[in-house]
């Protein structure tokens, strides 16, 4: 059986972009100015809104405005809705256009002062009319955003096995000490020396943390860890200070209290760029191929400066 729109539902759909407006901006004026519209122009839309489905949506606070009970209830069901029609929208735009539309890239916290605003400064001269939201982000959760259409693509480091995937290349794992260190003259370590050292190591769901306690162990030892940290110039920085050593890529940029040293007994990351099962726009495809295409450019760049 067919299944139409209500009245009230008809009714509703053009004032929904107002009332998640309002909604998320939690003040009149501001979400007109979000809009492009006059504050009146809106408020008569949210009146509207409140007159067809018969009850309160929102209550003054202040000079601002939150929802009641029942605004709240509503903005959950559709807000999503509203995005979707966004996405929907420019999704149709950029297939006719591939000069224009919007790609949402993700990217890991081990890239980014150097190797990516790079290739999209040099993106950005070839399509200046495409639109890029950026997300950076830990590796799974990355994963997450590109399998549930969040994001259009992403570079990770390593790529997951569920999704389409292009190899870029590989990221060196060094052993990076303080200048002061006993081990900052050596040309090459082997892992198992490393047993006495004090660590300084990302937390246990982080990738390189999976890594330095797997490649520890096949050398027979538990790494001792005295600080952990999810940030990875934080880890640097306490390196640099001489408070422990730490298994991690290069910087992208310098850090002059740090050497880093070739390690053995540590495998090398494979970069990936992932893209979801979803039917790709133009312009989406338009940045892989640019990214593809400068996959040896931009490896050199995360390889960061010599040290």
């Amino acid at each position: 059986m067919d299944r139409f729109l209500s009245d009230e539902a008809a009714a509703t759909v053009p004032l929904l972009a107002a009332f998640d407006a309002a909604a998320r901006e939690g003040h009149i004026t501001r979400a007109a100015g979000l809009l492009g519209v006059p504050q009146s122009s809106l408020s008569r839309r949210l009146r509207a809104l409140e007159q067809t489905v018969g009850v309160p949506l929102f209550q003054q606070v202040g000079r601002g405005v939150s929802l009641t009970t029942a605004g709240r209830e509503l903005h959950e069901r559709t807000r999503d809705m509203v995005w979707a029609l966004d996405d929907a929208v420019s999704a149709v735009r950029s297939n006719a256009d591939p000069d224009s539309g919007l790609v949402r890239f993700g990217f890991p916290h081990t890239l980014g002062p150097v190797s990516v605003p790079s290739l999209l400064a040099e993106f950005h001269q070839d399509a200046p009319k495409i639109r890029l939201h950026l997300v950076q982000a830990h590796g799974e959760a990355l994963a997450g955003m590109v399998r549930d259409g969040r994001l259009d693509l992403a570079v990770m480091i390593p790529p997951p096995d569920d999704l389409p995937v292009t190899v870029l290349g590989h990221q060196r794992i060094l052993l990076h000490v303080a200048r002061t260190h006993p081990l900052a003259g050596r040309t090459q370590v082997d892992l198992a020396e490393l047993a006495p050292e004090h660590f300084i190591a990302s937390p246990p769901s982080y990738h390189l943390r999976q890594i330095l306690d797997s490649s520890c162990t096949e050398a027979g030892f538990t790494p001792h860890v005295t600080f952990e940290i999810s940030d990875l110039e934080t880890i640097r920085a306490l390196v640099g200070h001489g408070l422990g050593i730490a298994v991690l890529p290069t910087a992208e940029t310098p850090h002059p209290d740090l050497v880093s040293v070739p390690l053995s007994g540590v495998s090398d990351r494979a970069i990936g760029l992932a893209t979801g099962n979803h039917l790709a726009t133009a312009a989406v495809a338009r940045l892989r191929g640019h990214i593809v295409s400068r996959a040896s450019e931009f490896i050199a760049n995360t390889a960061g400066p010599a040290t």
